[in-house]
């Protein structure tokens, strides 16, 4: 494929349609206005066809391929709302078990088919990529020949090019031509035009900048989507939970353990039903409902010094009542009250009792922590009891096998094992122990574990939030923004006006906004002798109206 060279002496790309100097048409197409939306430039999606390269640099500079990929985005996007994604459902649950028990068999296959993690899948983010590919390729291919054609624009133009132009008019009978152009420049100067002159032919241009509208457009929407797909590295942002019960302190999640943090107190406010203002509100929900809640947390950091894992290497950062929308913020960590659970189970307190066997048992009591049970507890006297097994939210599968929806202590059963002094390893006494549940699992026991205490805890539950991509997001959204209102409150418009051996051409072009460009050139006409250019698509309007009447 060889370059094209004009008459003018101006080497043109293969596949242009007008010299990129002089405007000259290097295709014959008789009666049809000149198509200006590249400058008639050689696209080079539309003139290289053959390497794969060109394959895929066509593809993805189509429109309809770009919009395309836009509405699939919607769609997946929209789709991934239909149940909470995985990082939203209770804290502890299992995703396999938690969307068919919620929302049955849809709730099922949308597990089944990864929509549960939907914004972090490879097709997903293959998806954003293709977008950003398809808006790099498809701005790179216009924008270039289109910087090129108007930097490279002569001012005397062919008159082929001046002919093709929607609004053109031609006259030889103005006296004084020179004069009348003259006046012309000044008027077009004082309507802010930029006026460039040659051999007595004017070029006139306003707004260029708006044609670069689109694609400073494109550019804050490339890097909208560069911020949002940063948003899948930890370093730049993090949305996790924690929960922390009242009176323990756990590690801030993106840290690297440096960071932990202590629920000092739990604190929920309801409305007082004794309250005018809320009473009658409150006799309508019938139930207590929630003023605010907080929690009184410290922050504490790992120090250099001390083993690790004890609390003589924590020293305490600061004090805070963290309140919804009131977060605690350090180094770009945020961590806000988003939820709460009252009265948790903590501690299960046991006894040892028996009506068969003569020993003291008053003094064998044991505590069992939840959340952290100890496995063996040994006394004085011989007795040892052990955890053989432990559910914390006890279920039976569909196997009929015993186990745990998660590792909360909501429905928690305990396997323990008795052993008397002196008993062999294959002598202890297995019970099932639970809220209400009793149960010797290996015949009749001698012993019996007794339920004697239970104690609750209230826990906050917190988001942990880290963005450092919301710089990168928002300069894409303003720099969207500046686009969008460069190209849509402006508009590029040109006026030649050529003395062609006491011929006068005039013509204008612009990209939109016609009637703006009409009114200048009736300015012009208004204090000069200069008449205004015929719009000749209403010409060819006209021509087509009066052959339908012909044939009627």
């Amino acid at each position: 494929m060889e370059n094209v060279k004009c008459e003018c002496g101006h080497v043109n790309p293969y596949g242009t349609y007008l010299c990129e100097s002089c405007g000259k048409p290097l295709k014959e197409e008789k009666g049809k206005l000149a198509n200006m939306r590249y400058e008639g430039v050689a696209r080079r999606s539309q003139t290289y066809k053959r390497s794969p390269i060109d394959r895929i640099w066509n593809f993805f500079s189509s429109v309809k391929i770009g919009i395309s990929i836009i509405v699939l985005l919607l769609v997946t996007s929209s789709m991934g709302t239909l149940f909470p994604q995985e990082m939203y459902i209770p804290a502890g649950e299992s995703p396999t078990l938690y969307y068919e028990q919620e929302y049955g068999l849809f709730g099922k296959l949308y597990y089944q088919l990864g929509f549960h993690n939907l914004y972090s899948s490879w097709w997903y983010m293959l998806l954003i990529a293709s977008l950003g590919v398809s808006l790099v390729i498809a701005s790179l291919d216009r924008v270039v020949p289109l910087y090129r054609a108007l930097k490279t624009q002569r001012i005397s133009r062919h008159e082929g090019f001046l002919k093709r132009q929607r609004l053109f008019g031609q006259t030889d009978s103005i006296a004084n031509i020179d004069e009348e152009i003259d006046k012309a420049e000044k008027l077009l100067i004082n309507k802010r035009y930029h006026v460039r002159k040659e051999n007595g032919h004017i070029l006139a241009e306003k707004g260029r900048f708006a044609r670069w509208g689109p694609y400073v457009n494109h550019v804050g929407l490339i890097i909208f989507l560069i911020g949002g797909m940063l948003r899948f590295f930890p370093e730049m942002y993090l949305d996790e939970h924690i929960w922390v019960r009242e009176g323990e302190q756990e590690v801030v999640t993106g840290t690297n353990g440096e960071y932990f943090l202590r629920n000092n107190n739990f604190l929920v406010e309801l409305y007082d039903e004794e309250d005018e203002k809320y009473r009658e509100a409150l006799e309508r929900t019938q139930q207590p409902v929630v003023k605010t809640y907080q929690t009184s947390a410290t922050l504490l950091r790992r120090t250099s010094d001390g083993t690790i894992g004890s609390d003589t290497e924590l020293e305490e950062v600061k004090d805070y009542e963290i309140r919804v929308n009131d977060p605690l913020t350090f180094e770009g960590f945020s961590l806000y009250q988003v939820d709460y659970k009252l009265n948790e189970l903590s501690q299960f307190t046991f006894t040892l009792e028996s009506d068969t066997v003569d020993a003291d048992l008053s003094n064998i009591e044991f505590t069992v922590d939840l959340n952290d049970p100890q496995k063996t507890y040994e006394f004085d006297n011989g007795y040892r009891v052990e955890i053989m097994d432990y559910f914390p939210n006890f279920v039976i599968d569909d196997n009929g096998e015993p186990t745990t929806v998660n590792r909360i202590p909501d429905n928690p059963r305990i396997i323990f094992e008795v052993f008397p002094p002196g008993a062999d390893e294959d002598e202890g006494e297995i019970s099932l122990i639970g809220v209400r549940v009793n149960e010797a699992l290996n015949g009749e026991n001698d012993h019996v574990i007794r339920m004697s205490g239970v104690e609750m805890v209230d826990v906050t539950g917190l988001t942990i939030r880290k963005d450092r991509t919301l710089p990168i997001i928002s300069l894409g959204g303003i720099i969207f923004m500046i686009g969008f209102i460069q190209g849509s409150y402006w508009h590029h418009r040109r006026i030649w006006i050529q003395n062609r051996e006491g011929t006068l051409l005039l013509a204008g072009h612009a990209n939109k906004n016609w009637q703006a460009l009409k009114k200048d050139f009736q300015l012009i006409s208004d204090n000069t002798h200069i008449p205004s250019p015929i719009d000749q698509t209403e010409k060819e309007n006209e021509g087509v109206s009066q052959d339908d009447d012909s044939t009627k």
